[in-house]
């Protein structure tokens, strides 16, 4: 079975033209919203790609139609080559599962997109060793002052409980306990 799918990002454009084109296409069905290409949470997308089963396309008429973004349409051809379908994009040739050639193409904006996810991952790695050696702590600042925790670990003493010490000084009672474990 093919299936198409068609966005616009607002009400004031039409789908009419990306409809039309799909359809020619043979697309059984064309699943249309009107929603932005940034949101992960696309309705008819979703009910597309749950729709298809093995050996069925997704069809759009441009890649952008589709994601925003490279992570994104590999979010996207992941979840479709999943299910063991197929997708193809109208005005790129190259994404094209459904061939040798268009899979090699996905294949190495794959390999592409995890290389640079390791080139982020160890930088971002050397940036907090670097901050460390230097001294800086990395993590949640205190909501508490350190007046503020002596006051609070002094009330917990005194037997006051972590939830009435937490809503006096506006922070969870769990805060208040791990005050307590901290010192």
């Amino acid at each position: 079975m093919i299936y198409g799918y068609a966005r616009v990002s607002t009400g004031h454009q039409s789908l009419a033209a990306q409809v039309e084109r799909l359809t020619a296409e043979g697309c059984a069905k064309v699943f249309q919203e009107t929603a932005s290409g940034s949101r992960a949470d696309r309705a008819a997308l979703k009910r597309a790609i749950d729709r298809l089963a093995s050996g069925d396309v997704l069809i759009v008429t441009r890649l952008d139609r589709l994601a925003r973004s490279t992570r994104d349409l590999l979010n996207v051809l992941e979840e479709i080559t999943r299910r063991c379908a197929g997708f193809r994009s109208l005005a790129d040739a190259w994404a094209d599962t459904t061939t040798a050639h268009g899979r090699l193409m996905v294949t190495i904006l794959g390999g592409l997109a995890e290389f640079e996810r390791e080139l982020i991952r160890a930088r971002i790695g050397e940036g907090l060793k670097r901050a460390r050696e230097r001294g800086i702590r990395s993590g949640p600042m205190h909501k508490l002052m350190p007046h503020q925790q002596r006051e609070a670990l002094a009330r917990r003493e005194a037997g006051d409980t972590c939830a009435e010490i937490g809503r006096s000084f506006n922070v969870s009672h769990s805060m208040i306990s791990q005050l307590k474990s901290e010192r």
